[in-house]
């Protein structure tokens, strides 16, 4: 979720965001099949914590970029949401923190208005160029900010599209960060 997020932020995150599912409260919501209140739905730019089931369950934080029943594509680092391509602005390049790795950042601009920083390593990746994803009833279509650096919805058989009774709930805010020392910077920003 680079640059959203960077290794060593410490996240709060609302679980009653979405109401609550089988994974929001481990031990008092086992054996639910449906989130309760069901009208409470992720909306395009939510940063959201979420549960992958298989062979060991793990939890992500990711960007919703697709609802229900939206079509989803990358061509050349370039999303589009229903054929429509997503604003995105060049910001400028940057080296990634703890890396000598080189990327480029651009502000991109939902439908719905959210923006938010993504960067980019390459344009040209495995992928920057995706087939066109239909997103299932019920389900979501998550990717994450660093876009060259993601396990996300792109990847069907690690991710996929995640059901919205896997969601956990949505990430407020930064509560702290430290790497060699804390980043006073990052303390209690408000995570978009």
């Amino acid at each position: 979720m680079v640059p959203t997020l960077v290794p060593g932020d410490y996240v709060l995150v609302s679980k009653i965001s979405y109401g609550y599912g089988p994974y929001s409260l481990p031990l008092a919501t086992a054996g639910l099949s449906h989130r309760i209140p069901a009208s409470w739905l992720p909306e395009r730019g939510d940063v959201v914590v979420f549960r992958v089931t298989g062979k060991t369950a793990v939890d992500f934080i990711k960007r919703v970029v697709g609802r229900p029943g939206d079509r989803v594509q990358m061509t050349k680092g370039v999303l589009s949401i229903n054929g429509v391509a997503v604003p995105r602005q060049r910001i400028g390049d940057t080296t990634i923190e703890g890396s000598n790795q080189h990327g480029t950042r651009y502000r991109e601009t939902l439908p719905s208005g959210v923006s938010y920083i993504t960067l980019s390593l390459d344009d040209n990746g495995i992928y920057a160029t995706t087939p066109e994803y239909t997103v299932p009833a019920g389900h979501y279509f998550v990717l994450g900010d660093n876009r060259n650096n993601s396990v996300d919805s792109r990847m069907l058989d690690q991710v996929g599209y995640v059901p919205v009774e896997n969601m956990i709930g949505r990430a407020e805010l930064i509560v702290f960060s430290s790497q060699s020392g804390v980043r006073w910077d990052r303390l209690f920003q408000v995570v978009r």
